[in-house]
């Protein structure tokens, strides 16, 4: 079949028209490949993907390894037996080209992968063993991938010494400080798997090889750790060219305060306008507002829909989801308003029937976050219901120093007995929860110690106690990831971490059906 492409939206039945015309021309063939940007492929059946026409764009969802995906699709082709997608996300804040190949025509690309990170692997091996020199290679092969038919991105290496083995890892593919929480997940199971081992000689200690980009992202967790775990741990720092490694300082808990830090702005309220009220109270219980540097963004169960900014001394609105294109509130474009909120109204409530329609399952963490931001107490009575942060950041760059390299925090919330809290949301099984957590508590126990939270004021005049954080991790009960027990276990006892299990209806209304600590 002839390339086929598509550069920009049309009328809504020329949508529905295209969205037949990709049904039509995709192979029927139940086993897919997916790659976003060039990133290792994700496999995915035919059921997991689909396209569809809302609002007047057309969309593609898919579930991925961190839930369920929708993309504004602005441009498409079909060439060389593969679906390309120009797609975009978060009002066109997010670009990505997806590709989708048949699952015959991607395991060439995989099998090329694969090899190519079983070469590196190998090469590790080597230059660690060649830097012990008593030391043999007994195992070199990769971790398993996110779908049983993947390579993996981390190597899995055992080294042989006389009366010792030697358990060693490292990224194979390339380095990224957001993926150091995965990494640590993944190196650390592994470990305890290792350590279980029966065969003689023991392994009795870890060498985790790391590129110079995340030595200090490495090294931040590492000193988290328990002192049990951490000393069997040693970090090696591979040079860019991969011929040599070498010994990488070990963190003390006090070198994670030196750090010098920003210090938060003091809190303003702010105002909300006249227009943003009149738009909250059509659905007040649906709703929220969340302020911004610019303006404000309204969002209707935590997926952002319209925003307001103040231009001329005049409140103008612009309302858009996802990927599509924001457009003005004025009379041209009142009925793609209103259809707008039709379907929110339908489609993104606790009553709605098609479970699988893309505006009920998108954001599923934001819509969790907006129940609590209305009462937090349905966690923990002890939490005051106000103020409440959703989305903290803690890093220099913008509202309490936005960073964009920095994760934001889901919900940042005070005890009436001056403690701090950090709160991780998940609604779907996430290996890296509890890292998560841990990083969120290293950084707002940071700014703590340096009395950044208390002089800012961000709850007022409340006392902030001298006490470290506690760590709240929450997910309906049957959402936690398997080794989410084992992981908890290896951080150290003096940041305590509470699980809170939830109920799975959660959309219905909040309740918590079980809380435990889980690193005592």
């Amino acid at each position: 079949m002839s390339p086929t492409n598509r550069r920009s939206p049309g009328p809504i039945s020329d949508l529905e028209q295209e969205q037949r015309t990709l049904h039509q021309i995709l192979p029927n063939q139940a086993h897919w490949f997916m790659t976003s940007d060039g990133r290792s492929p994700l496999s995915v059946s035919r059921d997991e993907f689909e396209f569809s026409v809302a609002h007047n764009r057309l969309m593609f969802s898919c579930w991925t390894e961190s839930g369920s995906r929708t993309w504004r699709v602005t441009s498409w082709r079909w060439s060389d037996d593969k679906l390309v997608l120009e797609v975009s996300r978060r009002m066109g804040a997010e670009t990505s080209r997806i590709e989708l190949v048949p699952g015959a025509s991607a395991r060439a690309i995989v099998a090329n992968i694969a090899a190519a990170r079983q070469e590196r692997c190998e090469q590790l091996a080597q230059i660690v063993a060649e830097f012990d020199t008593n030391a043999k290679v007994e195992i070199a092969k990769l971790s398993p991938g996110m779908r049983r038919d993947q390579p993996g991105r981390y190597a899995r290496i055992i080294l042989r010494q006389p009366h010792e083995r030697i358990a060693l890892t490292g990224i194979v593919t390339q380095s990224d400080v957001r993926n150091v929480d995965a990494l640590f997940s993944s190196t650390l199971l592994w470990f305890q798997r290792v350590l279980a081992s029966p065969k003689r000689p023991l392994v009795q200690r870890l060498l985790l090889v790391v590129e110079h980009d995340i030595v200090d992202a490495v090294r931040q967790r590492h000193v988290l750790l328990r002192d049990s775990l951490r000393d069997r741990i040693e970090l090696l720092e591979i040079g860019h060219d991969w011929t040599e490694v070498a010994p990488v300082a070990r963190f003390e808990r006090k070198n994670l305060w030196r750090k010098r830090l920003t210090r938060f702005p003091p809190v303003k309220d702010s105002e909300i306008s006249e227009r943003a009220n009149e738009i909250v109270d059509y659905a007040p219980q649906a709703i929220d507002l969340v302020a911004s540097r610019h303006g404000q963004t309204l969002r209707f169960h935590g997926l952002p829909f319209a925003r307001l900014r103040r231009v001329m001394n005049q409140d103008r609105l612009w309302f858009g989801i996802e990927g599509s294109r924001r457009r003005q509130l004025d009379g041209l474009h009142q009925p793609d308003w209103a259809k707008l909120f039709h379907d929110l109204e339908t489609y993104r409530n606790e009553a709605c029937r098609d479970r699988r329609h893309w505006l009920y399952r998108a954001s599923g963490e934001a819509w969790l976050e907006s129940i609590l931001r209305r009462d937090i107490t349905k966690i923990d009575p002890g939490l005051i219901i106000a103020p409440l942060y959703a989305q903290f950041r803690t890093s220099h760059g913008g509202a309490f120093g936005i960073s964009g390299g920095a994760r934001p925090i889901d919900l940042l919330a005070l005890r009436h007995d001056g403690r701090l809290v950090v709160i991780e949301l998940k609604v779907s099984e996430d290996r890296d929860h509890v890292f998560q957590g841990v990083d969120y508590w290293r950084r707002v126990e940071a700014h703590r110690r340096r009395g950044h939270i208390a002089a800012a004021k961000l709850f007022g005049d409340r006392e902030i106690s001298d006490d470290s954080p506690l760590v709240y991790l929450v997910a309906p009960a049957l959402r936690f990831h398997p080794s989410f027990r084992t992981l908890a276990g290896t951080i150290a006892p003096d940041i305590e971490i509470y699980r809170f299990d939830i109920n799975e209806d959660w959309r219905r209304g909040v309740r918590v059906v079980r809380r435990e600590r889980v690193n005592a």
